[in-house]
């Protein structure tokens, strides 16, 4: 009877140890395949989001513009995006020239754009087709792989050409190509060098504006109760130096309460903003 009773025992423990691996890997099986899902999920997400921005302007072959897009950056390296890979995007949804409507900025995305939503007055990059739909977006690519992922990928900073960086550089340059008659740009009174070397404006956008299209280049340097910089400071001085030759210049310090103030109205004619 002992005998027995052992034996018994040894079958209960080894169909407790076989029940117990069976429910490990169980759980490890379903784990992989959530993690396998979700990472499909989130390679292929950016695309929904980029076809619903793009169809909200009319007339365009999203489809195209998006295999145009993605070209640019998949099987790449993402630190190996340089900024011609985006050439075909461009031309698949060229910027339109807006003469004396086209806004530039710098430090100052929130004034511009709670200004722009609220008064059609301008139009920014971000408000053009491209630059809607990729506002606020993360890609890249991987060697060897065709899909688009949006973790994992190189931040601005970390490397030079990486998809993003490279895709705003070459659409800031397109942006300010087009730019004709009276170009506007708002920069931040409230920092030491409001014309700042390094930032897109300066680095890009400036070198772009050709006297044959763009007549003005008219500055609005808003400014806080914390006013570091006026009209008057040298790094203005030196934007008026980068401007191609035939390109007048103008400096106007304006109130970022007056701007926000105008926007809020109505019955404001946009000449009147500052």
């Amino acid at each position: 009877m002992e005998v027995e009773h052992r034996q018994k025992e040894k079958r209960r423990r080894r169909r407790c140890v076989i029940v117990g691996v069976a429910v490990v890997l169980l759980v490890i099986t379903v784990l992989s395949l959530g993690l396998g899902l979700g990472l499909r999920r989130e390679k292929h997400q950016i695309k929904p989001v980029f076809l619903s921005r793009c169809e909200k302007f009319s007339g365009n072959n999203c489809q195209k513009i998006w295999d145009a897009f993605q070209q640019a950056y998949v099987n790449q390296d993402p630190c190996k995006v340089p900024v011609e890979a985006y050439d075909p995007l461009i031309a698949a949804a060229p910027f339109k020239s807006e003469c004396n409507r086209m806004l530039f900025w710098s430090k100052t995305k929130d004034v511009v754009h709670d200004f722009t939503e609220k008064k059609d007055c301008f139009i920014t990059l971000e408000d053009t087709l491209l630059g809607s739909v990729l506002d606020g977006l993360t890609w890249c690519g991987k060697e060897g792989s065709s899909d688009t992922f949006t973790t994992g990928c190189p931040g601005w900073t970390d490397c030079e050409n990486n998809p993003v960086r490279s895709f705003w550089n070459r659409a800031s340059a397109a942006f300010a190509e087009a730019a004709c008659g009276a170009v506007t740009v708002m920069l931040n009174g409230s920092i030491a060098t409001p014309f700042h070397p390094a930032s897109i404006f300066a680095s890009i956008e400036v070198k772009k504006l050709n006297a044959t299209r763009a007549k003005n280049l008219n500055v609005v340097l808003v400014t806080d109760e914390h006013i570091v910089a006026n009209c008057t400071n040298p790094s203005l001085k030196d934007l008026k130096k980068e401007l191609d030759k035939g390109i007048k210049y103008n400096c106007e310090e304006v109130p970022q309460s007056q701007i926000e103030a105008c926007a809020s109205n109505p019955m404001a004619p946009c000449g009147t903003c500052w």
